[in-house]
């Protein structure tokens, strides 16, 4: 078959994108899809029309003809499967096919019309091949853009290390009371050929062994070398100047921020042979008027054994929760014991517990929109003034049985208006300008330390400081279950066991 032109035109025969496959003028182009609407014959199914010259292949679309032009001696059943290719081809660019999509995706089509066709004859394409065609993605081209990163990042490092051996190279020719080697230009005055090879070639080839020199006088005036190992007063005057303006500085030697720290607590040191961590993580979703959106708490039991002595055992829990927690034993463990007595076992007590490897035997969730149930409530109220704004903001533990350790309270703050001026303070801050972000430090908040506020004033509106997160960890968990004993499968003989309770957050944010 030869095809003309393929298009997407109205009912009226306004061309919306087309593509010719030989040599035709837009007017021709235009003239053939205008008298297109006045060929079609009203009433009857036919799919094709034609004149003198040429054969219109069509489908509709909705508003929309997609139109296939060919000559008349061309296949008809060939025109109607490169027509239906033609036609799934749209819906892959298009969401909606109305006249508006498919002018904005034009080229896109007109690059799918091409894969289809070339110089008028129909390709062996299905439609996943012309989706990976047009993507164009290349792994050829990834690896060479891999390799040539590669190269580029080994240049690099060999230019630094060039340089450094230069620079070492002239400090050993310098300590040994020789002339720095120049490099002299067209008519200059530089170190004569003779002189320069011989300290190029005593700096290079013997850079261990310099010639002893006697040490230069020393100048009265002051010095401005650099003095390892102590602090240059430079360095004290911009802290300073920079504790002034209300920067809180935190030296290097105290590591990590505190958002970092309070991420997850430190393994024990001392685990037995038997060892059962306890963890739960929080996601809690708060509207900043008041309201629990959401709250959701996952909680695991999992279990390490490392003798084979007490592979064979069982685990008894103390379970005090009354929120109405839901509770999901492994499959191999005996349902019926740990719903009758709260006592974790395999189902087949001859099999031991997986050594080495650890084993999630029991898991919980509770998920809830009461706002009691909140572990740590934070309020903040902004309120505009007349250079910006004063924000309030406390918290405050409900569940007074938690110790949270590492809290940090992040608020956001606008971007270029400089460090906010802190009121009163329960606690540390830190105001990082680089995230802008002002941190709100607690080590410590318990029953003793259930409240705390802090206030602050800068400039911008009130929805700049949303929204607030939250990051703590605990060592006691949120939904009161405990291990209480593990004992062997035969004789209940008692079993030394170590545990490991944390209680953390996956997300705790105020919107």
């Amino acid at each position: 078959m030869v095809l003309l032109a393929a298009a997407v035109c109205t009912k009226a025969g306004k061309a919306i994108v087309s593509r010719q496959f030989v040599e035709m003028t837009r007017t021709r182009v235009e003239g053939l899809l205008a008298a297109f609407p006045k060929l079609m014959n009203t009433g009857k199914q036919h799919t094709f029309v034609e004149t003198e010259s040429v054969r219109y292949v069509y489908q509709p679309l909705e508003k929309l003809y997609m139109v296939l032009i060919t000559t008349k001696n061309s296949n008809i059943l060939e025109d109607l499967e490169t027509l239906r290719l033609f036609s799934r081809v749209i819906p892959e660019y298009c969401r909606v096919l109305e006249e508006s999509e498919i002018s904005e995706h034009c080229f896109d089509l007109i690059f799918a019309f091409d894969e289809i066709v070339a110089l008028g004859y129909r390709e062996n394409v299905n439609l996943a091949q012309i989706r990976t065609f047009t993507e164009m993605d290349s792994h050829e081209e990834k690896v060479f853009r891999a390799v040539r990163e590669t190269q580029e990042r080994e240049a690099k490092a060999e230019m630094r290390r060039k340089a450094k051996e230069l620079q070492q190279a002239r400090r050993d020719a310098e300590r040994a009371g020789k002339k720095t080697p120049g490099f002299g230009g067209f008519g200059s005055s530089g170190i004569s050929s003779g002189n320069s090879a011989a300290v190029i070639q005593d700096t290079l080839i013997e850079p261990e062994k310099p010639k002893p020199a006697p040490a230069p006088a020393r100048p009265s005036g002051p010095s401005k070398a650099l003095k390892l190992g102590a602090r240059g007063k430079e360095v004290d005057d911009f802290v300073d100047k920079l504790k002034s303006e209300g920067e809180n500085i935190i030296m290097p030697s105290t590591g990590k921020r505190p958002s970092e720290v309070s991420k997850a607590l430190p393994a024990p040191v001392n685990t037995e042979s038997v060892h059962l961590r306890v963890e739960e993580k929080i996601t809690l979703t708060c509207g900043r008027d008041g309201g629990l959106q959401n709250m959701e708490i996952l909680g695991m039991v999992t279990l390490r054994v490392a003798d084979d002595k007490n592979g064979r055992i069982r685990i008894a829990l103390n379970n005090n929760d009354k929120r109405g927690v839901q509770l999901q034993t492994h499959p191999n463990v005996d349902k019926k014991l740990f719903t009758s007595e709260a006592v974790i076992g395999l189902k087949n007590p001859d099999k031991s517990f997986p050594l080495n490897s650890d084993v999630g035997v029991l898991k919980w969730r509770l998920q809830t929109t009461d706002e009691s149930l909140i572990p740590l409530t934070i309020n903040c109220w902004p309120s505009e003034s007349g250079t910006g704004c004063d924000v309030n903001i406390e918290y405050e533990l409900q569940e007074e049985s938690l110790e949270l350790n590492d809290v940090v309270i992040t608020i956001p703050i606008p971007s270029g208006v400089g460090a906010p001026v802190i009121g009163d303070l329960d606690g540390e801050y830190r105001h990082d300008s680089r995230r802008n972000v002002l941190e709100w430090c607690l080590p410590v908040v318990d029953v003793k330390n259930k409240t705390g506020s802090l206030e602050f004033s800068i400039a911008g509106q009130p929805n700049d400081f949303f929204p607030v997160t939250v990051s703590f960890v605990s060592k006691s968990n949120y939904c009161d279950i405990q291990v209480l004993k593990v004992t062997q499968v035969e004789g209940d003989t008692p079993v030394r066991f170590s545990t490991e309770t944390s209680f953390v957050v996956d997300k705790y944010e105020i919107l």
